[in-house]
């Protein structure tokens, strides 16, 4: 699958949850934790984890690996 990005944060027992299934259903991603910048903290801090695909569109947790599949795929 293809690459995408995880916004996370340490300690965020969700967030372990979401990267633990991520691995499961071996997508590549990359971490981008919060904390360090005002502007995702304000937009995604009630919201992580969250799953950002290459066309710049989000997935909210709760995710499965059904919704992982539909939201990385073209027709997503």
């Amino acid at each position: 699958m293809s690459l995408c990005i995880l916004y996370h944060t340490d300690g965020c027992h969700l967030c372990d949850q979401a990267m633990a299934l991520l691995r499961q259903c071996q997508v590549d991603y990359q971490l981008v934790d919060i904390v360090f910048k005002p502007d995702l903290v304000a937009l995604f801090g009630t919201r992580i984890p969250v799953l950002e695909n290459k066309k710049g569109q989000f997935l909210d947790w709760p995710f499965d690996h059904y919704k992982i599949e539909q939201f990385l795929s073209c027709k997503a």
